[in-house]
């Protein structure tokens, strides 16, 4: 017998010591330990990973979520090699230790990669993708291990222990997930998780259960399929008829083999709706996070629900997603009220900013967009849409002021935001604004001075210097908060407070006043996030509450319907739905070139219809026994051996017996 069977049986007999009297062995307090830590460390690094790319690396949104939804499709398209590891080489435990030290080896040169010293933007990005690759490799080829390494550890007759045991597994996931995202500004945090979970999952070496290698389980499924189509394209036409396609390798193959591959494909082709509950789900990181930097961060509440639901909620968990995003489409109708969106092709936007003594009117020939007078400091409503003939165009500005008519030549190129800004001579200066809203949730702020004299000015660490005769200064951003600023000018020092700058607003301060004196008006250009950050709250609970229902289901679900050699493979089966739905989100996403709220609405609409599909696969899917079909070929095994024992006792009577003897 090989050794590494004779250890396993050994271990078998010698089982695991149970905790507190229950029958849970005490080694998958080690497992769920474990899985909480690792969780911790790549949640935590997960959940600032869309920022990072922009803010340090500086892409743009959808460079930066194509890349996150491609680093997170690699996790988990990764776990196939993980399996074909465990099952055809090193087994479960060691290729659960080797990966974890590449894994924490991509961490490594990934915190390299963010350091600033560290090299130009160049030696940034390549070592934050190759620490990505290398964390994509030990995250997902441990995947598919740990779970079915944590059902090993039962013994056969304690399936309901084992199914509580993939609900313990999971919350230990989530516990670990949602930590991370409160923790995860302190990064020695993740550095010692990140540590700790290969040295927790080491020290419970002695008590586990360590399963031999089944072979190459993945290349023996794919030639006996192989030959199985091949057998059966290649079929004399007076053949049988065989009661299943897979029947036609049984030349070559054996039947329990043929058996175990039909009860996994039967589990795969009930995956084949899964992805897109993932694709909804894994856009937390993405889209959703990006959603939350044009909101109102007064204060951050994460909520965390964790709870053991019953089985064969799945499709309900579905549900519950597509409500979710559901929720995020009507949040995100309300955030895009307070953005200003780029002007199209031949259109820009403009607003006239009066700072001369009285009313002005404002007529463009051909455009009735200010049809009111404008009154002297009055805040505008809002950016008005100017069409153009062209992308470039000049346009004559009719402007009366006190009873006197001026005229302004102005030239407009589409795709822009300007102010016009009036001043008593009414002289027209026309200002190309900023409009995007930071990401990082500061308020931008610029200064026009009505003064003579040039002002420098102070805002917290920020410089602004401010021309003379309505000069005006550059717009630039300020964190979020009531502001006082120093203002100098050839005479005198002056402190004003200025009020609150809020998230994502853009301001126009006037500043006014004789030499002696210094007085503002402030006014709002791009209206601040309005839209709480606390309305998400809905939107990632419902999803919360649908990855519970749906994921441990699956996990669960995953492992009892896999027969013992392949329960790695189906694992990685179960986890590459993950993976083709970050796939769907970069299709999508780089592809649709839809708005926000209404990509959120197509991906609701589809994991609805998905659902309803999967429901109905689900109602004639029969739920097959594993153990039972083990008990079975034992059984068959068990006669084939007594028949060849009798067979071989009659030989040997029959060679004992005189010559010419008959029976």
């Amino acid at each position: 017998m090989d050794d590494n069977v004779e250890k396993y049986q050994s271990d078998k007999k010698r089982r695991s010591p149970k905790m507190c009297g229950s029958n849970y062995p005490l080694s998958i307090a080690f497992i769920v330990v474990n899985e909480f830590c690792e969780r911790f460390s790549y949640y935590g690094m997960k959940a600032v990973l869309t920022l990072y790319f922009i803010h340090y690396l500086h892409w743009n949104k959808n460079l930066s979520t194509a890349v996150y939804h491609a680093f997170s499709g690699l996790c988990y398209f990764t776990p196939i090699i993980g399996a074909i590891i465990a099952d055809s080489w090193l087994g479960k435990f060691k290729t659960i230790i080797y990966l974890s030290i590449v894994y924490v080896i991509g961490h490594v040169i990934k915190s390299v990669g963010a350091i600033p010293d560290v090299g130009d933007s160049t030696v940034h990005i390549s070592l934050s993708m190759l620490g990505l690759i290398l964390i994509a490799f030990g995250t997902g080829g441990i995947k598919p291990c740990v779970a079915a390494f944590g059902g090993d550890q039962f013994e056969e007759e304690h399936t309901e222990e084992r199914r509580k045991f993939f609900s313990i597994f999971y919350m230990s996931i989530n516990a670990g997930s949602w930590e991370a995202i409160y923790l995860i500004i302190v990064e020695s945090c993740v550095c010692a998780r990140l540590s700790a979970f290969v040295v927790v999952f080491i020290a419970g070496s002695g008590l586990y259960n360590k399963g031999p290698p089944e072979g190459n389980v993945l290349l023996n499924v794919c030639k006996c399929i192989g030959c199985a189509i091949s057998n059966r394209w290649r079929r004399p036409k007076n053949s049988p008829k065989r009661d299943h396609w897979l029947d036609w390798a049984e030349e070559k193959y054996s039947k329990r083999l043929i058996q175990e591959i039909k009860m996994v494909l039967r589990v795969l082709v009930l995956y084949i709706p899964l992805p897109m509950f993932w694709a909804l789900f894994d856009q937390q990181g993405s889209r959703w996070t990006l959603q939350a930097t044009r909101m109102n961060m007064d204060f951050v509440s994460l909520l965390s629900f964790l709870w053991e639901k019953p089985l064969r909620k799945m499709a309900a968990g579905m549900i519950l997603a597509a409500l979710a995003f559901c929720a995020a489409t009507v949040v995100e109708v309300n955030v895009i009220k307070t953005v200003v969106e780029t002007p199209p092709a031949k259109q820009c936007l403009l607003q006239v900013l009066n700072l001369a003594n009285g009313d002005v009117s404002v007529h463009i020939p051909g455009h009735n967009i200010f049809p009111d007078p404008i009154k002297s400091y009055d805040e505008p409503s809002g950016y008005t849409n100017l069409p153009l003939d062209d992308a470039h165009q000049i346009l004559t500005v009719d402007i009366t002021h006190n009873g006197a008519n001026h005229q302004c030549h102005l030239n407009f190129t589409q795709h822009n935001v300007y102010s016009l800004i009036l001043d008593n001579r009414i002289t027209c200066k026309l200002v190309k604004d900023s409009y995007t809203k930071s990401e990082a949730g500061e308020a931008f702020v610029r200064f026009i001075n009505t003064r003579t004299d040039s002002m420098n000015i102070s805002v917290g660490s920020k410089q602004f210097h401010v021309p003379g005769n309505y000069g005006t200064s550059l717009s630039l951003g300020v964190e979020r908060g009531n502001v006082e600023c120093i203002s100098l000018d050839t005479l005198m020092i002056y402190k004003t407070d200025l009020g609150l700058f809020d998230f994502g607003a853009y301001y126009t301060v006037i500043l006014r006043g004789d030499p002696n004196s210094l007085t503002h008006n402030k006014m709002v250009d791009v209206q601040p996030n309005n839209i709480h950050i606390a309305w998400q709250i809905p939107q990632y609970v419902l999803i919360t509450a649908g990855e519970v229902m749906f994921s441990i289901t699956g996990l669960e679900f995953s492992y009892s319907q896999a027969p013992a050699s392949m329960k790695s493979v189906l694992q990685a089966g179960w986890l590459l739905t993950v993976a083709f739905g970050n796939v769907i989100v970069l299709i999508v996403a780089e592809g649709a070139g839809m708005e926000q709220w209404t990509e959120f609405l197509l991906f609701a609409a589809l994991l609805v219809a998905v659902s309803i599909i999967f429901s109905i696969m689900s109602y004639f899917y029969t739920y097959a026994d594993p153990d039972q079909l083990n008990k079975l070929f034992n059984e068959e095994a068990n006669e084939g051996n007594m028949d060849d024992l009798k067979k071989e006792k009659d030989r040997m009577h029959m060679k004992d017996l005189p010559k010419g003897t008959k029976m």
